[in-house]
C-alpha cells in the first residue's frame, strides 16, 4: 500500500477541495470513491474537514477561502520554511494571497498565483505531513498545471521549487525533482475560451474511468468530453461534481 509520512521539499503533498456547499460535496466524494468523510468541528477550522480511505487522509474539503473563487480542488506543495518559500514565489513574479500563517499544530500554509495566474499552496508540515496515501484507486495520483505560457511556468517554479522538465519516450514531457516524476506543466490549446485562466488540475485513480464517470453522472456530476486513451494503456476522462469543481480521473489495465 502506498502510503506516506513525508513529503520531499518542493513535492506536491495535498490537495484539498473548496467550494460553495462543502455539504453537499462531502456525501458525494463519499459516494463516487468510497471515502469517509470528518469535519472539523471546531469553530476556528470553519468548517473544514478531511477525507480518508481505509484510514488514511487522502484530501481536505472546505468553503471558498476568497470571495468570487469558483469551486475548485487546489493542490499544496510541500515547503521547510513557508515564510522563505512565500519570499521567492514574490522575488520570481509570483504573488502570495496571504501571509503564512498556522492550522492549529498541524503545519503552517500559504496560499498564491504563478505568474499566469493559476492558484496553488504551500505546506509546511509539523503534524500533518499531507495525503497519507496515494497512487492507488480512489486517490489522488497527480496534479497538472494548465497554462497559456508554459516556458513561464517552466522557469517560475524551477527557481521557487527546483522542478526540472523531463522526457519519457512513454509518458512525454513531465517535471521531476531529484529525478521523481511529481506532476505536469501542459498548455492551454486554442480550444479552450480565453476566458478560462490557468489553473491546476487533480487527477485520481480509479479502476475503470469510464464507470467511475458514469457513477458520478448518477450522483449529479458532469462530464466534460469523452474518455481517452494515454501513456500505458490508460484511460483518462475529465468531469465536475455538481458545485462545479472539475477534476481527473485515470485508469490502467490489470497487471498480470
Amino acid at each position: 500500500m502506498p502510503t506516506k509520512e513525508s513529503y520531499l521539499p518542493g513535492t506536491p503533498c495535498w490537495v484539498d477541495l473548496g467550494t460553495t456547499d462543502p455539504e453537499a460535496a462531502r456525501p458525494f466524494y463519499s459516494e463516487l470513491f468510497g471515502w469517509t468523510a470528518e469535519v472539523d468541528e471546531r469553530p476556528e477550522a470553519g468548517g473544514y474537514g478531511q477525507f480518508s480511505k481505509d484510514g488514511h487522509v487522502v484530501a481536505g474539503v472546505g468553503g471558498i477561502f476568497t470571495e468570487g473563487m469558483p469551486p475548485a480542488w487546489t493542490t499544496y506543495i510541500a515547503s521547510a520554511d513557508v515564510k522563505a518559500t512565500a519570499a521567492s514565489i514574490t522575488e520570481h513574479g509570483g504573488t502570495v494571497m496571504m501571509d503564512p500563517f498556522d492550522v492549529f499544530d498541524a503545519g503552517r500554509m500559504t496560499v498564491f498565483a504563478s505568474p499566469d495566474g493559476a492558484i496553488a499552496g504551500v505546506w509546511q508540515a509539523v503534524k500533518h505531513h499531507g495525503a497519507a496515501l496515494v497512487n492507488e484507486p480512489f486517490t489522488w495520483c497527480w496534479s497538472d498545471l494548465a497554462t497559456r505560457d508554459v516556458d513561464t511556468a517552466r522557469s517560475f517554479y524551477g527557481n521557487v521549487f527546483g522542478w526540472k522538465l523531463q522526457s519519457d519516450p512513454t509518458w512525454g514531457e513531465y517535471m521531476s525533482l531529484e529525478e521523481r516524476e511529481i506532476g505536469s506543466i501542459s498548455e492551454l490549446g486554442p480550444e479552450m475560451p480565453p476566458q478560462v485562466p490557468a489553473h491546476w488540475r487533480v487527477a485520481f485513480l480509479v479502476d475503470d474511468a469510464e464507470a467511475t464517470i458514469a457513477r458520478a453522472q448518477e450522483l449529479g456530476g458532469t462530464p466534460h468530453g469523452p474518455v481517452t486513451d494515454f501513456a500505458a494503456g490508460g484511460r483518462q476522462g475529465a468531469l465536475a461534481d455538481p458545485q462545479g469543481a472539475q477534476f481527473g480521473v485515470m485508469s490502467f489495465p490489470p497487471q498480470e
